[in-house]
This record gives C-alpha cells, structure tokens and sequence, in this order.
C-alpha cells in the first residue's frame, strides 16, 4: 500500500467527519479574503481614494465582525478536527492490537513490548498528524488560488514574485526526501530501542539484583541513550534545516515584493491601498508556502510510520490497518454485564482429538513432534515428563497460542480450522505455567471485566483454594496487588490465574503446571476441590505432581518433544522407567 493510499484509507474511515472539518478550516482559511479588500478599502479612504464610500466606522465594524466570525470558526474547527484525528488513531491503535491479539501468543509481536509501544504511540500520531496537515493544505490553497486571481488583477508581476517561493519549496522538499525518511527511520528505531530496554528492565529488576548486573544495565542503557540522542538530532536538525529553508525563501521573496511596490508607488500606479492589501495577504500567503512544506515534510515521514506499522502485522495485508471498525462506539453490544453466549447441544464438548500435533521453535528447533492425543467429555488427562521434554509447548500448540507446523485437531470430529480463536470460553478456559497478573485489584485481575453472575466468583475462589488467602489481605478481593501481581506469594499468583480459569464456564480446562508453587495441602484441597466442582467438564492439567497423577484417567509422558508412554498410574508404573522416576521425585525439579 502507498502512502497515499494508506492516507485516502484513512480518510475514507469516516468521509463525513474529515469533509466537515475540511469545510470548517477551508472557511477559516477563505475568511481573511475580504478583511482583506476590507483593508484596502479602509487605506484608500483615508488617502481620499475610496471607491465604495463606507465610512472609516463601517470599514472598522466589518473587520471586527470578521475577526470575532473567525475566531468562532476556529474554535469550531478544532471540535471537528479532534473529533476526525482521535477516530483516526484509535483505529490504527485498534486493529494493530486486534490483530496482535489473534496471533499466537509465541509470534503476537516481532518486537518487545516497550518497542511495539512505540509503534502504537509514535507512528500512530505521526500518521494522525500528516492526514491533518492535508486539510490545513487544501484550505491555504484554495485561498491562495482566490488571493492569486484578486492580485494578478492588481499586479500581475508582483504577484508572481508571492508564488515563486512556493516552487523553491516544492523543489527543496523532493530533493530531501531520502535522507528525511532515513534519519526518521533511524530516530524511531533508536526510540523504540530505549523504550523496549526500560520496558525489560522493569520487569527482571529482581534478576538483575540477584546478578549483581546493575551496572552493566545502566551502562548498556545508557548507550542505547546517546544512540537515540544522536539520530533524534539528526532527525531534529533535518526538520529545522527545512523549515529554515522554508521561512527564509518566504522571507526573500517578501524583501523583493517591499522593493517592487516602493518603486510602483514612487511611479504612481500603485496605491496605499493595493500596497496594504498585497501586505495582508502577504502574511496568509507566506504562510501557505511555509505549511505546504510542511505537510509535505509530514507526508514523507508517514510512509516510515507506515512501514513500522506494517511490520507489526508480520506479513499480514496491510489492509488490516485500515480495515473499517466500531470503536466501541456501539456500547450496548459491549456492556461488560452481557452474560456469554453458550454453546448449544450439538456444540458442547464429546471428544478432542489431536493427530500428528507438531510445532519446533524456530531459533533452537526443539519443540513437539507427532503428538496423538484424545480427550472424551468428563475426563482428567495429564501430560508430564522431565524438564524441556515440551508440556508447555504442546498444549499451546493445542490450544493455538502457538502454530502447528502439521498435524489436525478435531472438536466433535470437525476440524478445528484455528485453534486461536476456537478455544476460547465458553468452549475452553486457560490457567499458563507463569501466571500474568496486572495492577489492580485481585477481584478484577479474576473477572476482567465480566460481572460476577450466579456467584461464579465465589465458586472460582473456593476451587482455587483462595479463600482463607482473602482473609490475610488487607482489603479481601479489593487489595491492589501491583504490577504482576508482587505482591502476591507465587502459590497465591497461581491460585489466582486459576480462578479466573474458573470463573468462566468452559467445556475444557487447561491447567499448566499451576499447582507448582503449593504446599502438599494446598494441593491436595485444590484438586480435590476441582473433582468436586468441575461437573462434567474436561480437564487437561500439566504436572509432574503425584497427587495430579494419581488422579489421572489418562497420562502422557513426553520425552524430547514426543510421547514416550502413556496410559493410567498403575500401568505406566510398571512399564515406564521414565515415569517412575518423575512418580518418585528425580525429575521433578
């Protein structure tokens, strides 16, 4: 896609906003063609060479009127540009992350966290900025086309001498373009170097202490500084340079117009009043040729915004930026108290089925390879194995947080055409090895948002084991517990990503490894307390607990990204050496 293109697109978003605030600041930008006659008016009246006969009173009147209907219409113009801009953003913000978060989880994003911020904040608003910087322009230039025609009618040949510097500027700003667009790159990819670094560095403040690596931090963050610092000046010294070029091609192609109407007035065919027009519209013009640069400048760096932006959707079509959305602006569809839509009886769970499962990461190539599996309604599957023999990267490949390579999961024999999207509640609900906990309350860190119906919260809190936990906290569920929830123990964290697993009605429950961080009670009530409550739900759990997999209708027991047996306790006691191991202890930790 263009930058032109990508701009139209974007425009088209909403026509009826952006062709109002053009109308709006076309009118602003039209309004001073007649306190301009005004003027020349009010300057010829007093040399006694009126050829309308207004009084000076009535001359002053109308300029007035015309000052205060400008200021109102400004006032206007920007309600409508903010109105048209922030639409605009929070539609590119919306599908890049609408997109991200149809990605699986291991390829969401081709960046850190801290970088794609910057791509959401910087090249966001640098696209907001460069569509309406096109408004602005058309407005000056149907004023200066209007201001061109009254002038040439004047002085044809001062009037040229106004709209030369408009050429130089065109001329200046092509010629520019390259290097405008690589020191933009580079002030952008340095940002989002520095941005991405503090992003890391707050989350591993504690490995860093442990390492002794504060020093080695601060250094390398320190250089990623000077390194931003130096392409953000040439980025800075390259747009001055423009827009000095700019003002002062203005400001010569002034000093020649002064001279010229000196002499055409010595001469006398040249009037206080067709001076002082041609001053006025002097500063509109001159301001026209100095923003056309401008926009012309912010255009060529919207094609690097729009690059970066690209690159976040990984090869996806760049459509997706500009694809047509709601924004929310359809409240009722969204209204957090909308209870989930179940599925029906022909929809509800009887069998999964996954065959020839495969998936290696791509920079080590260890992963899962072949892997068979079924899950009938009601049961409790366990997957375990050794450290690295891939139960976390089988079940988010199951679960589409994760690209298959190859292989087919079926749902109720149907195949399931993408796993990222199909297992979600209330088909399936997912509790991950590492708990990912925000800062705020841990009612809301549970509900995200829903509304606690038929206390699903209170049943989630009992399951999970949390409710002599609420006890202990200052403020029960309303206790902020920070970022990634520090301030909870990590057999509390687990507990709580659990139940917020719980809280949602799913056919199937995936359980990775959550019961890692608890004491032997502690796990014995949870798992106790799920037989208990989960009904018919399925559960698939990966552990290397025995009081997991004494529990386990069926257990997989993977070894180097394959199953290597697998069957109940008892049998996999007495045919697997592996198993054995992990039952006693020797490769659990």
């Amino acid at each position: 896609m263009s930058t032109f293109t990508y701009m139209w697109q974007l425009i088209r978003y909403r026509p009826g906003w952006y062709f109002l605030n053009a109308i709006v600041w076309t009118g602003i930008y039209l309004m001073p063609i007649i306190p301009g006659l005004i003027t020349k008016e009010f300057f010829d009246s007093l040399a006694g060479e009126s050829a309308t006969g207004f009084g000076i009173g009535a001359l002053i009147a109308l300029l007035l009127g015309f000052t205060l209907a400008r200021c109102a219409s400004i006032y206007i113009g920007f309600i409508t540009d903010v109105n048209f801009r922030f639409r605009m953003g929070m539609l590119l913000r919306r599908n890049v992350l609408e997109h991200i978060l149809k990605r699986p989880g291991a390829k969401a994003i081709p960046c850190s966290p801290g970088e794609a911020i910057s791509h959401f904040r910087d090249d966001v608003d640098q696209s907001e900025e460069a569509v309406s910087w096109s408004v602005d322009v058309f407005g000056m230039t149907c004023f200066a086309v209007i201001s061109c025609f009254i002038l040439i009618r004047i002085d044809a040949e001062m009037t040229l001498l106004v709209f030369l510097p408009l050429v130089l500027v065109i001329v200046i700003a092509q010629l520019a373009t390259t290097r405008l667009q690589k020191y933009r790159a580079a002030s952008r990819e340095a940002t989002a170097k520095v941005t991405g670094a503090i992003s890391e560095m707050f989350g591993s403040v504690q490995a860093i202490q442990v390492a002794g690596a504060e020093h080695r931090v601060t250094e390398r963050f320190r250089q990623l500084n000077d390194n931003r610092r130096k392409s953000m000046l040439k980025d800075k010294l390259m747009n001055e340079a423009l827009d000095s070029i700019f003002s002062n091609t203005v400001n010569l192609g002034t000093g020649l117009i002064l001279l010229l109407a000196a002499h055409k007035m010595r001469e006398g065919g040249f009037t206080v009043g067709d001076f002082s027009l041609f001053v006025y519209y002097l500063t509109f013009v001159t301001q026209f040729i100095s923003n056309f640069g401008k926009f012309l400048t912010y255009f060529k760096q919207m094609t690097v915004a729009l690059q970066r932006l690209t690159g976040l959707l990984q090869g996806a079509s760049d459509q997706v930026l500009t694809k047509s959305n709601s924004l929310g602006e359809k409240t009722e569809e969204l209204a957090p108290d909308t209870p989930m839509i179940g599925l029906s009886p022909q929809e509800r769970l009887v069998r999964l089925e996954a065959d020839g499962l495969s998936y290696r990461y791509p920079e080590t190539g260890r992963g899962v390879e072949g892997i068979d599996l079924a899950l009938a309604r009601g049961s409790f599957t366990v997957i375990t194995g050794p450290i690295g023999s891939g139960k976390t990267t089988l079940v988010r490949t199951l679960l589409g947080l994760l690209p298959k390579d190859s292989g087919s999961i079926r749902w109720n024999g149907e195949e399931v055409a993408d796993p990222g999207e199909f297992f979600s509640p209330p088909r399936s609900a997912y509790s991950a090895q590492v708990p990912r906990l925000y800062s705020d309350t841990l009612r809301e860190n549970i509900l995200l948002g829903r509304v606690n119906r038929d206390g699903q919260l209170e049943r989630a809190l009992h399951t999970a084991v949390l409710e002599e936990d609420l006890r202990h906290l200052q403020d029960g569920l309303d206790t902020l517990i920070g970022p990634r929830g520090v301030r909870l123990s990590g057999g509390q964290a687990q507990r709580a990503a659990a139940a917020r697993m719980l809280a949602r009605d799913a056919e199937l429950y995936v359980f990775d490894d959550v019961s890692s961080a608890l004491d032997v009670e502690t796990e014995r009530k949870l798992w106790q307390r799920l037989f208990a409550d989960r009904g018919d739900a399925t559960c698939l759990v990966v552990s290397h607990r025995r009081a997991a997999l004494a529990r386990a209708d069926h257990i997989l027991v993977l070894k180097e990204g394959r199953i290597e047996a697998q069957g109940d306790a008892q049998s996999l006691l007495a045919k697997s050496e592996s198993f054995r191991r992990l039952w006693q202890g020797d490769d659990a930790d």
